[in-house]
């Protein structure tokens, strides 16, 4: 199922929201302005009670990086874990977004999808990079096993 771009631009705009920054490391040092960085957050997924997701993405850093003008790097990782009882709060699709982060002033965003997988009762969470015209390949999984009945 295809978003349009307007619905990713605006989930990529509003959903860092709810993102709890966790910490950073430095990963390249520069002269002028912050250094490239690894920002880790973590966030709940907003129909699953119970279930907390944590990424980490690539966070450029330069004169072009203090002034929200850079293109983050498509380099992310995921991990999703249950913190706590399980509780659907809707019907699950099998496909649906669920966290978006703009990575760059012109429509590029980090997304994490999160799919069901009926068979194996499971929740897969996957983030990716999207841009306008050409997204990245590079993305990482992470999956969640449900002891109750998923509902659809």
């Amino acid at each position: 199922m295809k978003k349009s771009l307007f619905a990713i631009c605006l989930a990529a705009a509003f959903s860092s929201a709810y993102a709890d920054k966790i910490g950073e490391v430095d990963t390249a040092f520069k002269l002028i302005g912050p250094d490239h960085k690894i920002i880790v957050e973590s966030f709940d997924d907003p129909s699953v009670q119970g279930v907390t997701c944590v990424i980490s993405r690539a966070k450029t850093g330069g004169i072009s990086g203090a002034l929200g003008l850079a293109e983050d790097k498509s380099d992310a990782s995921i991990a999703c874990r249950q913190v706590g009882p399980i509780k659907f709060l809707k019907p699950m699709p099998n496909q649906e977004s669920v966290f978006a982060v703009s990575t760059s002033p012109l429509f590029k965003s980090t997304q994490v999808i999160r799919m069901v997988d009926p068979k194996r009762n499971m929740l897969v969470y996957l983030t990716y990079s999207t841009k306008l015209i050409d997204g990245s390949p590079k993305n990482s999984i992470s999956a969640v096993p449900v002891d109750i009945k998923i509902p659809r």
